[in-house]
């Protein structure tokens, strides 16, 4: 079965907010049918200085969800923009 929706955290070794958003996450992606790629920013350039210390920062495709923290409701509303 193919995820209906790929999300991308950008994040860094390390980071516990990071790993807090990534295990909030992983308690949705069943109900919500996605898919979560871990990306850390420290292994690019231009990441690092897009990002800098505002990590993590959850992607759906070109938009910015949230930061720092998993915001439920701005999850909602970008998972049902697609």
């Amino acid at each position: 079965m193919t995820p209906a929706h790929l999300l991308t955290v950008y994040e860094r070794a390390g980071c516990h907010l990071c790993d807090d958003m990534v295990s909030v996450l992983s308690e949705w992606k069943t109900a919500f049918g996605f898919e979560i790629e871990r990306v850390d920013v420290d292994t690019s350039p231009a990441l690092a200085a897009r990002y800098g210390a505002r990590v993590p920062v959850l992607v759906h495709g070109s938009l910015e969800v949230c930061h720092f923290f998993l915001d439920l409701d701005a999850l909602r509303r970008a998972l049902e923009m697609e």
